[in-house]
């Protein structure tokens, strides 16, 4: 049966409402409870059980219960992995800028090192401008220090003093990363350009994967950085919680 003028197919519809009901269940169903929840008879929640499990949808062990099937994990990581990050933060850059007046900027991790992909400036007179394409330095930058404490980035071997407030210090940088994982917030100030001041978070996808680096950045003169904070992790929750990763709120 096709759809016709945008009128639902029936048996499409009641296989949907099969796996709405087993993903509402915690122990899973059989034909009976399952045929009672979604107003069929018997025979016809068999039939739509049994196709969907020769399609992987759902699964059950010997005459156990049904359950949803692997399948629809496989389906949902095409999901997400199709997701543009891009379009999903640009909404979270603008609320970002509008609740804190400072740019604010997306970075997405790539081999080693993070790039800045979008960015939506600050209405400011004085404004820190990003650039797009830009790669961050892994101990200078705040996003870099994201990469390093939650992307799985290798410590660089050297590290080169771009300014005076650069940290040069192995053990030094070591600290400032257990400090950026126990507040899910990295920071940098002054650290690769003296009068730019920054903080970034990481945007934890699916499995607590990091999916990308939502930043703040201004003139170290004015940003505060403190007062970045709480926004900022709301923003990186949020997205990550559209990826499908975890809630990453902390205090």
């Amino acid at each position: 049966m096709a759809a016709d003028g945008g009128r639902a197919v029936g048996s499409v519809a009641r296989a949907i409402a099969v796996l709405d009901a087993l993903a509402a269940s915690e122990h899973g169903l059989r034909v009976g409870e399952l045929a009672r929840l979604i107003g069929v008879n018997a025979s016809t929640a068999s039939r739509l059980l049994a196709t969907l499990e020769q399609g992987a949808l759902v699964e059950r062990s010997a005459a156990g219960p049904y359950r949803l099937g692997l399948k629809l994990v496989a389906l949902s990581d095409r999901v997400l992995a199709q997701l543009d990050v891009r379009d999903r933060a640009r909404p979270w850059l603008a609320w970002l800028v509008e609740q804190t007046g400072e740019t604010a900027t997306l970075s997405l991790p790539g081999e080693g090192q993070a790039i800045t992909v979008d960015f939506v400036p600050s209405p400011s007179s004085v404004v820190s401008m990003a650039r797009v394409g830009r790669p961050s330095v892994l101990h200078a930058t705040a996003t870099g220090k994201v990469m390093l404490a939650f992307g799985g980035a290798p410590l660089p071997a050297t590290l080169a003093a771009y300014t005076d407030r650069t940290i040069t210090d192995m053990h030094e940088l070591e600290q400032e990363l257990e400090a950026a994982r126990a507040a899910g917030i990295a920071q940098a100030a002054g650290e690769r350009e003296p009068d730019l001041a920054a903080l970034a978070a990481p945007v934890l996808g699916r499995g607590g994967v990091l999916a990308a680096i939502l930043g703040l950045q201004g003139p170290a003169g004015r940003i505060d950085l403190a007062a970045l904070r709480s926004p900022l992790r709301t923003a990186a929750s949020e997205l990550g919680r559209s990826l499908g990763g975890p809630d990453q709120l902390q205090g």
